[in-house]
């Protein structure tokens, strides 16, 4: 695998149109296709002159690319426009320029849900559980999070003023933040869950995950870690190449990753290892679910191929197809599908929907081979490992051991039914609660516990926000309230991590993983331990 094959596969595309380059003759086709383009420019004339309704050319040319990519029937092949290509860049590189921090709403202004290690914002003295009230003079009043964050982003080098209100402060304090480029890591937690199981969790697919990834396993076999839950839960993938190279920290040199198919040069290559295994044998258990996609699912499907990992959860999303992304103008960019993606034992999980032009049984864009249609008639194709472990093929990577979406449980239906459409107005009283505690200078310790007066203190707020709730319901709910109230409590008190170990604490996916790998020092054995069960 070289790094321009790599490079070719990247999110971000460095190739560039050439202005007009759809028109370009080639061929036998020239006569035809500059009749068909002449043909085009005369309509939008004449529709931007006589239509009923005034729409200028750009307006008309930008539905004509929208109608063009619309007939594809790919959700995931669009044209990307100025907004939406900064937050690709953002999602596939995790870099930004602002000020470090995550933002919510939560009651009057835009509260500060935590600031990011060796930003401006940290520097500054900015706390999580600020409630920011003014940017530039601006009131924060009536804002969406989307709003603040387009406020505070900006060039780096650049300042922005903010007042915040914090617990225990009767006067708002001002801050001059200048902004930088900042770098949101897509490793968003990695803890130890019991002495010898560690938890990492990889929240999307950036331009940095490999090199994440082996830090922090790394730092969670030091702390000692001697086997490892790998949660891919609600990852929306990202970078191909990156993919790969996660799941190349934990597969022998030389075993195969992801195959691509594609029509055009390049985008047809088998992917191997290029490096040593570093963690050989530890123990891996995969988290993953309905939301996990794209390269996440190539990491969990090429780990649950070679027998590397057991894959615990729900069935995956079903994005097996990769995108090159053109930048066109420095604004815009066309993001194109260019290739399916297969696991190692050639697995097509991708989920297909029918064509729109096909319910109007007019097909324009060919049918894929037949030995890429699954055949649904005799059931879903099955696929044996080299450990003789037998996988389903198509439509989404398929857990190993299965644990069912829980139904709200008794305590969490008697929450919601007492809430009704106030759950935003719960949340909101919640963080203002626990602001308080913290202004009141509440001493917690890490391993601190909800206590029944915090309970009533909230029910209280709630009250006081004309939320009326029974007492038979609140009673019930007692334990998902404390819930709640800890994980906030960690949150504004602590830190990421801390709050991380309450939350993983209360999971039945993190259970069941930590119930198998309790048991076993050794990848096999886990396996044995699912044959068992």
């Amino acid at each position: 695998m070289t790094p321009k094959k790599l490079v070719f596969f990247s999110m971000i595309g460095m190739i560039s149109f050439t202005s007009g380059g759809w028109l370009l003759q080639r061929g036998q086709d020239t006569g035809f296709q500059f009749e068909r383009a002449t043909l085009f420019r005369e309509v939008l004339a004449r529709v931007a002159e006589y239509y009923v309704d005034e729409l200028t050319e750009a307006q008309l040319y930008e539905m004509a690319i929208d109608g063009m990519l619309g007939e594809l029937n790919d959700p995931y092949t669009s044209f990307l426009r100025n907004e939406k290509f900064e937050a690709l860049q953002m999602s596939t590189t995790g870099n930004y320029s602002g000020l470090g921090v995550r933002v919510d709403v939560r009651g009057p202004g835009v509260t500060i849900v935590a600031t990011l290690p060796g930003t401006p914002a940290e520097q500054v003295g900015i706390l999580a559980g600020d409630r920011i009230v003014e940017v530039e003079g601006a009131s924060t009043l009536g804002w969406s999070s989307d709003d603040a964050v387009s406020r505070l982003k900006g060039e780096a080098g650049t300042t922005v003023h903010i007042k915040v209100l914090r617990a225990g402060y009767r006067e708002l304090i001002d801050f001059e933040v200048p902004r930088a480029e900042i770098h949101v890591n897509s490793v968003s937690a990695a803890i130890i869950v019991t002495p010898q199981i560690g938890y990492l969790q990889l929240s999307t697919v950036s331009e940095t995950s490999a090199r994440e990834v082996a830090t922090a396993v790394a730092d969670l076999r030091r702390a000692g870690a001697r086997s490892l839950i790998f949660d891919l839960r609600n990852n929306p993938g990202g970078v191909l190449d990156q993919g790969i190279g996660v799941a190349d920290l934990f597969l022998p040199l030389g075993t195969t990753v992801v195959e691509t198919r594609g029509r055009a040069i390049g985008s047809s290559e088998i992917y191997e290892t290029v490096s040593e295994e570093i963690w050989r044998g530890v123990p891996i258990v995969v988290l993953v679910n309905e939301f996990s996609a794209s390269a996440a699912e190539i990491i969990a499907g090429a780990l649950q191929d070679n027998d590397r990992a057991m894959v615990v959860g729900r069935t995956t999303f079903g994005k097996g197809v990769a995108q090159l992304v053109f930048r066109l103008n420095g604004r815009e960019a066309l993001k194109v599908t260019t290739s399916r993606w297969y696991t190692p034992l050639g697995r097509s999980i991708n989920k297909t929907a029918p064509r729109n032009s096909e319910l109007r049984g007019t097909p324009l864009v060919p049918a894929m081979p037949e030995h890429e249609v699954p055949d649904s008639s005799s059931g879903p194709e099955t696929f044996m490992t080299g450990a003789g472990r037998e996988l389903v093929g198509s439509g989404g990577i398929v857990p190993d051991f299965t644990v069912p979406l829980d139904t709200l449980s008794s305590p969490a239906q008697a929450l919601a039914r007492a809430l009704g459409t106030n759950i935003q107005v719960f949340r909101e009283v919640l963080t203002s609660l626990v602001l308080e505690y913290k202004g009141e200078a509440l001493e917690l310790d890490s391993n601190f516990v909800v206590t029944s007066a915090m309970r009533a203190d909230l029910l209280r707020y709630l009250t006081e926000s004309d939320v009326e709730i029974s007492a038979s319901d609140w009673d019930m709910a007692a334990d998902v309230v404390d819930a709640q109230i800890g994980y906030e409590l960690a949150r504004y008190f602590f830190d990421r991590d801390i709050e991380t170990k309450r939350r993983t604490a209360d999971d039945p996916d993190v259970a069941q993983a930590v119930e198998f790998l309790s048991v076993v020092d050794n990848q096999q054995a886990l396996f044995d331990l699912l044959e068992s069960n």
